[in-house]
């Protein structure tokens, strides 16, 4: 008999969640092994960063990609500067959200969803628009001229964004 724990997360009902299907479908074809966690959010995984979609059905429907990076312990002591950088990324971005829970990073990027939309495209965009956010957040955070090669910190998250597609 087989492991029930090993059974594929199979999605759910393509009537169910419509939209949620169709982003499993597209994130499949990105080759980014989308999973179902127990929010019914979708997880999957972005130039090497966990990301999540939620979707909100609905006549247009909604999608919020998002993800949550732990804040590096140099910057946990100036809680206003970091909720500066937060209000400056999140006015100078379009369809871009990011903001501070406890010690996390937390960036957003919200796209309706009309239908017959191109999903992959819009999934595209959302993605990059965050993993740019989460890159320009630490960029400012830190301090960093990004016109300066000299200061680039060997690993930023966000780094050679491509929305997943190779």
């Amino acid at each position: 008999m087989t492991d029930p724990t090993a059974l594929p997360n199979f999605p759910p009902p393509a009537d169910e969640h419509p939209v949620r299907g169709r982003v499993l479908d597209v994130l499949g074809d990105f080759g980014l092994a989308p999973n179902l966690d127990a929010d019914g959010d979708v997880a999957f995984v972005a130039n090497e960063q966990q990301l999540f979609l939620r979707s909100f059905e609905g006549q247009p429907s909604v999608i919020r990609v998002f993800g949550q990076w732990a804040i590096q312990d140099e910057l946990k002591g100036d809680r206003l500067h970091l909720l500066e950088v937060c209000n400056e990324v999140s006015l100078n971005m379009n369809c871009v959200t990011t903001g501070i829970a406890l010690e996390t990073l937390v960036v957003s990027s919200e796209h309706l969803v009309p239908e017959g939309a191109d999903l992959a495209q819009i999934l595209t965009i959302a993605i990059q628009s965050v993993l740019q956010g989460v890159h320009i957040w630490h960029q400012r955070a830190l301090g960093i001229d990004p016109n300066d090669p000299s200061e680039a910190p060997e690993a930023v998250p966000g780094d050679e964004v491509d929305g997943g597609q190779s």
